[in-house]
């Protein structure tokens, strides 16, 4: 599966600052080295509906991620999957009387140019689960040879017991994550489970389903936890930097996979750190695909909203704050975007030099991308009231907010 384009990032004098973020595991911050090359993994779409401003608040920040890293002068390998299929991409398609391989291509196509319009940088691997099964079957193949996984009516399933670290990526209880369980795709009354937490790996062929061959598992297809952690391992190997998504996949999901992950290979952790982007909700609800209350992107962009504005009205809220998508936020961003621009078209302005300094300090302290737009704003502010005598000053600006914001002026 090919990704989108990527956009050209400019280069900037001097050299970014080490990322500090909010880990999930440590509930605090840590200051990441990843070497020549950072690796992260970001869970991507389910694709039976287009991008919200939920997903493409969370894809805004760890595309942020990506920007401060190379602006430490370091090469980013950065891998994202596609769940092209799973439940609720098939009973869309069903309800929708559409083959669901073709409505899970469309939104996946759709996706793309949000992101392309958005300006975030592409993964360097974009993998699909169906692509992925022919590597997922060994490893669940592996773990029910190691007694972490058991056969139950057909289908497998993994033990939560056979990983000691089970439980350490959320730091939830037991009955937390039993209720969490039973919203978010897992059955923890199923009788027969050792475990009522324990996630299925294998899904056994239903009748009117699609399936695989799964070699000594039988023909089906994979559980959801498994597929991300087959497309990681392959390219990233244990112990890469971030694992990041929506703070609603902290659990099952990356709780499940890190504990794959550690059974199967026997080291720990899975991740250096578990980074989460808030929800971002519309009438007092979260928005999702379930409750129907979303604002897409591309619906936006048809009305004519430059992609632009979405970004800087997305950077306006930190990222792992829970906050309301309001027509108010993106006037307000709309209306950034308008005076930034006239600040950077002048032919002079007052010195930039430290306006990158202090956008670099904001995003480097946990991405505080608000910070680093009120810095932008005070720099314009300045140019409005006084103007100045630096040639080169409206070019770094711009130079700067495209590198570091992913924004265009």
């Amino acid at each position: 599966m090919h990704a989108w384009p990527a956009s050209e990032v400019p280069a900037l004098p001097g050299k970014g600052r080490d990322l500090r973020i909010h880990d999930t595991a440590t509930g605090g911050r840590i200051t990441l080295d990843p070497g020549p090359v950072a690796r992260i993994y970001v869970c991507g779409i389910t694709p039976y509906d287009a991008t919200h401003m939920g997903h493409a608040a969370t894809y805004n920040a760890f595309d942020l991620v990506q920007r401060v890293w190379l602006d430490t002068k370091r090469q980013v390998h950065y891998v994202q999957n596609v769940t092209d299929v799973d439940d609720p991409l098939l009973e869309r398609a069903v309800r929708d009387g559409q083959d669901w391989t073709e409505l899970a291509e469309r939104e996946t196509a759709l996706f793309r140019e949000d992101m392309t319009a958005l300006r975030m940088l592409p993964p360097r691997h974009y993998i699909g689960a169906v692509e992925a099964i022919p590597g997922i079957v060994p490893l669940v193949e592996r773990l029910r040879d190691a007694g972490a996984a058991y056969d139950l009516e057909g289908d497998v399933y993994f033990s939560v017991d056979a990983d000691p670290h089970f439980g350490e990526v959320s730091g939830l209880d037991a009955a937390a994550m039993r209720l969490l369980s039973a919203e978010r795709g897992g059955d923890p009354e199923r009788p027969g489970k050792k475990n009522p937490l324990d996630p299925m790996l294998w899904m056994a062929a239903r009748p009117g389903e699609p399936s695989w061959d799964g070699a000594s598992l039988g023909d089906g297809r994979p559980g959801w936890h498994i597929e991300c952690v087959a497309i990681a391992l392959d390219h990233l190997g244990m112990g890469f930097d971030i694992q990041g998504g929506g703070s609603d996949l902290a659990f099952p999901h990356h709780e499940m996979g890190a504990s794959h992950a550690q059974a199967l290979t026997g080291e720990h952790p899975f991740a250096k750190a578990y980074v989460h982007a808030g929800m971002v909700g519309l009438d007092g609800e979260k928005m999702s695909k379930s409750r129907g209350n979303l604002v897409f992107v591309s619906a936006l962009r048809r009305d004519g909203v430059d992609p632009a504005a979405i970004r800087l009205a997305l950077l306006s809220r930190h990222y792992r704050s829970d906050w309301e998508w309001t027509d108010q936020v993106l006037a307000d961003a709309v209306e950034r975007l308008a005076r930034w621009r006239a600040a950077v078209s002048r032919p002079d302005g007052p010195s930039a030099d430290a306006l990158v300094e202090q956008v670099r300090e904001a995003l480097a302290d946990d991405l505080d991308s608000p910070a680093a737009l009120a810095a932008v704003d005070r720099w314009a502010a300045l140019q409005g009231a006084e103007g100045g005598t630096d040639e080169g000053a409206p070019g770094l600006v711009s130079r700067t907010v495209d590198a570091l914001l992913g924004v265009a002026l």
